[in-house]
């Protein structure tokens, strides 16, 4: 699989992203001529080799007149409808890119996408900045990108709006569900274009380069100069191996000593039914050796800011902790067994290299416990028997669906009781015990 990886060690920005982008071997003149087809009056792309930090990196600048509009959704439309040269698949990307802009800045000013107007990311460098962008992430065909958590910088920032403290609002609106790290620069290190460019096309975050055989490396320089950090954007392009078996996933934590336990487990039910992977508590001993739990959600980062809304409204908690964390699994596949009771549920499992574990499902099998009225450790352990006994073959064993194996006759139901059963949960157990109930959402900013 074709991946880039974008290391954002001193923040990202539209000019450094698109810098860097044409430093690992996008064709410019593709980008210019596509520049050149939005029809703005006067606008040049420069592009010139520097030396930041040591090191040598391509670096951007718009030129263009002096500009004084505040542009809409629908103006920045306009102008991406008037290129004949720009792909509908560059131009989905950049109208992705805004549009996360606009959901943002209409979340902050209490309005819709189609009202409010932007203020950076509308002026002219901005839109050359994110339509070139797209046409280079376009260009650069990768199935996949990759990022590291994204530093905000610390300080103040003027916008339109006066005076700002990094993030501004905007750019934090844009960073929620993205890992943040703390990079001791007094700068804004992530723009609210940068941010944009996280937000709508990064699949995932790592905190280190993906195992992969590398093909380029692109230095994009932003404006500034630091003393102890190369201002650098890097892009790594390379192939990766496809792991089916791997996936990243956001760990929720909050500590509760004041929740009954009739809410915890209503609280429970919600999150599963809202998309958690999987709920859970573990005792733990709170502040005043008060007895408490600390309630545990594991879930994908599309839905950590759902989840956690859940648990501020139904718990009433100060703080939640959140992690991306990396989980290594058995790829899984549904399978139905014909019984005497009708057809049982059940799921299989498998590693490469590895036979395949079968697993009933509790649903059905409490269903055929009440139906029959037998012991749901019997149907446990005579389904399990059921696909010990049925024929597979090698190659099917895990990869198929649905198989009907008909099991016809009396069954012995007069089981060993010591036999185990998988249910194959995910309880990943890596938890951060902090107790620091003050969690901040709070998000920074990227500098040109």
């Amino acid at each position: 699989m074709r991946t880039a990886y974008l290391d954002c060690s001193t923040g990202i920005a539209g000019d450094m992203t698109l810098a860097a982008l044409i430093d690992a071997g996008v064709d410019v003149d593709v980008i210019r001529a596509g520049i050149d087809s939005l029809g703005i009056d006067g606008v040049t792309l420069r592009v010139e080799k520097v030396m930041k930090g040591g090191f040598h990196a391509t670096y951007v600048k718009v030129e263009h007149p002096e500009q004084h509009a505040h542009r809409h959704l629908a103006d920045i439309e306009k102008i991406l409808s008037r290129s004949e040269v720009i792909t509908d698949s560059q131009k989905e990307i950049a109208r992705e890119i805004f549009r996360a802009v606009a959901g943002a800045e209409a979340k902050v000013h209490g309005s819709t996408i189609d009202k409010v107007h932007f203020h950076e990311v509308g002026a002219i460098d901005s839109i050359v900045d994110i339509v070139g962008a797209a046409i280079g992430f376009d260009l650069l065909g990768v199935d996949e990108i990759v990022s590291s958590p994204i530093p905000t910088g610390h300080g103040k920032v003027k916008i339109d709006h006066g005076v700002c403290p990094i993030p501004t609002p905007g750019t934090a609106e844009l960073l929620i569900g993205v890992p943040l790290v703390d990079v001791p620069i007094e700068a804004e290190l992530t723009t609210p274009t940068g941010a944009a460019i996280i937000k709508s096309l990064v699949d995932r975050f790592s905190p280190s380069v993906p195992a992969m055989t590398l093909d380029a490396v692109g230095y994009g320089a932003g404006t500034k100069d630091f003393k102890l950090r190369a201002n650098v954007l890097r892009i790594f392009v390379g192939e990766t191996q496809s792991r089916p078996d791997f996936d990243q996933v956001f760990l929720l934590e909050t500590n509760l000593d004041d929740v009954s336990g009739e809410i915890i487990g209503y609280t429970k039910q919600l999150l599963l039914e809202a998309g958690a992977l999987d709920v859970y508590t573990i005792a733990a001993q709170m502040k005043k050796d008060r007895p408490g739990v600390i309630l545990s959600v594991i879930c994908q980062p599309e839905l950590v800011d759902k989840l956690e809304a859940i648990l501020f409204e139904e718990t009433g908690t100060f703080g939640i902790r959140r992690r991306l964390i990396e989980r290594s699994k058995r790829l899984r596949q549904s399978l139905t067994l014909e019984s005497e009771w009708g057809e049982v549920e059940g799921k299989l499992g498998w590693r490469d290299g590895e036979p395949a574990v079968f697993t009933p499902e509790f649903e059905s099998c409490a269903k055929v416990a009440k139906e029959q009225g037998i012991p749901l450790r019997e149907v446990y352990r005579a389904v399990e028997s059921w696909y010990q006994e049925a024929e597979f073959d090698e190659d099917d064993e895990g990869h198929s669906h649905d198989h009907d194996h008909s099991h016809d006759g009396g069954h012995d139901h007069d089981h060993d009781h010591d036999q185990g059963h998988n249910h194959d949960h995910d309880h990943s157990h890596d938890h951060d015990h902090s107790h620091d109930h003050d969690h901040d959402h709070g998000l920074d900013h990227d500098h040109g």
